[in-house]
């Protein structure tokens, strides 16, 4: 069947809406948390008869990232009120603020780190060094944590930690090594919230916006341990040659970690990680998956052309237009969805400020143009 140009506009906004509702973070939080009597359990996968389980004294629930409110709004609905300890702390973007029934809701920066964030990450850090140890700190964690709730170490100013992660942003760093500075420059990621909230129990929620699912990765791995280096986060910045603009302070400090002179992040096997437990409730996988059954469902055949797009968004949205071209070369026998999971890049070369979806779709416009893209298409970023 032929599909118009508009039509094939409302199959793209259906698969994108298809990928977003699988990964529906109240949902997901929500399938994993039920009571029996007075005993909390918790699934250890999604679609796992497996749980952690337990008749803690009392719960406290710390949620960050872009979809903090819909989890802590999740966990709340599933945890009676006498269980909690106190009001939760939820910390997310400004435009994802609400306000949600038993929660502390705080607004913050994002992807740059501000005041409010680190006004944030001491309430939290504040919080979970009173947990006892019949109690359970339960973490909602998803993608943006990491620049939500920074608190630098001592030595770091958290305008010395913004200019270096701007100096990540700006160079083109991914997401892997932008996350392997911040640990390094923090009191709670990689590891650290874990090690505060010891000897307590916790048990991390975590909605994954990182390729592959590396949860010392997500949200900077708060509640996980970390197998980088100060010397490898050195390496960051020399390999994207610029570690001649790193802050003074940043550059110290890195350079005394690397010596020995500063605690590393949270390594595997740290006796503190023994009470520490997590569940994976949404991924890139599972939103992909669910693009590729409604494709199917609206007629298309379908092409998983990458789980793992990444690069610069002009060149990766330049090679997919290469690669449709030679499949088109092929033949097709029907309408075709090509679909990917993943998270480009930017360089900044001029005075904007980037944005990588905006890019890629105007760089696949210009290359299908350029190349002679020869059929009816439409792309969404």
């Amino acid at each position: 069947m032929a599909h118009t140009a508009a039509a094939l506009r409302e199959h793209c906004l259906a698969l994108f809406q298809a990928g977003i509702t699988a990964a529906d973070p109240q949902a997901a939080v929500g399938q994993c948390l039920a009571f029996d009597g007075d005993r909390l359990q918790i699934r250890l996968a999604p679609t796992s008869d497996q749980c952690r389980s337990g008749e803690w004294q009392k719960l406290h629930l710390i949620a960050f990232g872009k979809a903090a409110c819909a989890m802590a709004n999740a966990a709340r609905q599933a945890i009676p009120a006498h269980k909690l300890a106190g009001p939760g702390i939820a910390v997310t973007t400004y435009e994802n603020a609400k306000a949600v029934e038993g929660f502390e809701v705080l607004a913050a920066g994002h992807p740059l780190p501000d005041q409010n964030g680190l006004h944030a990450a001491q309430k939290i850090a504040e919080r979970i060094q009173t947990v006892s140890a019949d109690e359970l700190v339960l973490v909602l964690i998803s993608g943006g944590g990491s620049a939500l709730v920074p608190y630098p170490v001592d030595g770091i100013s958290l305008a010395d930690k913004i200019a270096a992660t701007q100096l990540l942003l700006a160079c083109g760093a991914d997401i892997n090594q932008v996350n392997c500075v911040r640990k390094h420059l923090s009191r709670l990621k990689g590891g650290g919230l874990a090690r505060l909230a010891a000897p307590a129990d916790l048990h991390a929620l975590i909605l994954s916006d990182v390729l592959g699912d590396d949860l010392s990765s997500i949200a900077s791995g708060p509640t996980v341990a970390d197998a980088t280096s100060f010397a490898d986060a050195i390496a960051v910045f020399n390999g994207k040659r610029v570690w001649g603009k790193v802050p003074a302070a940043v550059k110290d400090y890195l350079e005394q970690g690397a010596a020995g002179l500063k605690p590393e992040t949270a390594k595997p096997g740290d006796p503190l990680l023994k009470p520490c437990s997590h569940t994976l409730v949404g991924s890139n996988t599972i939103s992909v998956s669910a693009v590729v059954l409604t494709a199917q469902k609206l007629g298309h055949q379908t092409r998983i052309y990458s789980e793992h797009l990444c690069g610069e968004a002009r060149e990766a949205a330049e090679q997919w237009v290469i690669d449709a071209n030679g499949m088109l070369g092929k033949g097709l026998s029907r309408a075709t969805a090509m679909i990917a999971g993943g998270e480009t890049t930017v360089t900044l070369t001029g005075t904007g400020t980037g944005g990588r979806n905006q890019e890629m779709a105007l760089a696949f416009a210009l290359a299908a143009e350029r190349h002679g893209l020869p059929c009816l298409w439409t792309f969404l970023s």
